[in-house]
């Protein structure tokens, strides 16, 4: 499945406002077997902004494309720089309410399972299991020659060995890691090869116009087949990765519900949306179904 590199939408006439009435959203894990679909909103309060909402990245930044990455040595040199410096506040963000919330609801057995379109690793930091990493995850790295991997934390000791002095000051972090530096502070910024075959590296995330695996796409149609309703949490579904699923659910007669502030390209499809910072929404949910919050977290 590739990802269509729809970089805004336009909710159209007529869709149907948002509410501020999450008792959908309780009855829903009452009656258990939720699946959740997180996007970047579900970060925002952890530091890492969004694409789309109010103050998104997209309004001044757009994302690589794969076809950028791979065809360009010059884009890949400057993909590395930013996200080289990104890397290092990327990976101080942690777990807000958000998160520990949908931890705490799975380990109380109302969940079925969690995807997410995040590649920053907090709901595991969080405590929830077995999630499904649609878009990735910053932490690896893959060879595009031999199709190694290497963890990022190796990968970024080699780029700082190979740049040493490297220390820009970015005007903004982006969702995927990727932090806003000029040409001029890109430089002769060096890129390191695979430690294997010397081939071209590519951290393990999905990038905009490339093709999430087919068999991690299956394995989330049957998520959806199992579950007994969705819950959409923090994202637009403006790229169809995700908007298919909430499709799949709609059409197999499965209630879909969303918390999110602003309209969604799901929201035809949706029993309803709940336009309410996510962070207060999921603890005042988890405080109504008695659910305590940071109960047994794995450390």
């Amino acid at each position: 499945m590739q990802m269509r590199p729809t970089l805004s939408w336009t909710p159209p006439a007529g869709l149907r406002p948002g509410t501020t009435d999450p008792e959908p959203v309780a009855d829903a894990l009452r009656s258990g077997g939720v699946l959740v679909l997180s996007g970047a909103g579900m970060s925002t309060e952890s530091g890492i902004p969004d694409y789309r909402g109010e103050g998104g990245s997209l309004r001044r930044h757009t994302p690589m494309t794969y076809q950028e990455f791979t065809a360009s040595a010059q884009a890949r040199r400057r993909y590395w720089a930013r996200s080289h410096l990104g890397w290092r506040t990327f990976g101080r963000a942690r777990p807000n309410a958000g998160h520990r919330a949908v931890a705490a609801f799975g380990r109380r057995g109302l969940l079925s399972g969690v995807i997410t379109q995040n590649v920053d690793g907090l709901h595991q930091a969080a405590g929830s299991a077995g999630v499904v990493e649609l878009h990735g995850s910053l932490e690896r790295v893959v060879c595009l020659s031999c199709g190694s991997f290497e963890p990022r934390r190796d990968v970024a000791r080699r780029l700082a060995a190979a740049n040493p002095g490297f220390e820009p000051v970015a005007a903004a972090l982006n969702p995927d890691g990727d932090a806003d530096l000029t040409d001029e502070q890109v430089g002769d910024f060096r890129v390191v090869p695979c430690a294997r075959c010397a081939g071209v590296l590519k951290p393990d995330v999905v990038f905009f116009g490339e093709s999430v695996p087919r068999g991690r796409v299956e394995h989330c149609r049957a998520l959806v087949a199992d579950a007994g309703s969705l819950l959409v949490l923090g994202s637009s579904l403006t790229v169809m990765s995700g908007l298919r699923f909430v499709r799949q659910a709609a059409r197999a007669g499965k209630p879909v519900l969303i918390v999110n502030n602003d309209p969604t390209r799901g929201d035809e499809h949706a029993l309803t949306r709940v336009a309410l910072p996510l962070g207060p929404t999921l603890t005042a949910l988890a405080d109504r179904l008695d659910v305590p919050l940071d109960e047994d977290v794995a450390t």
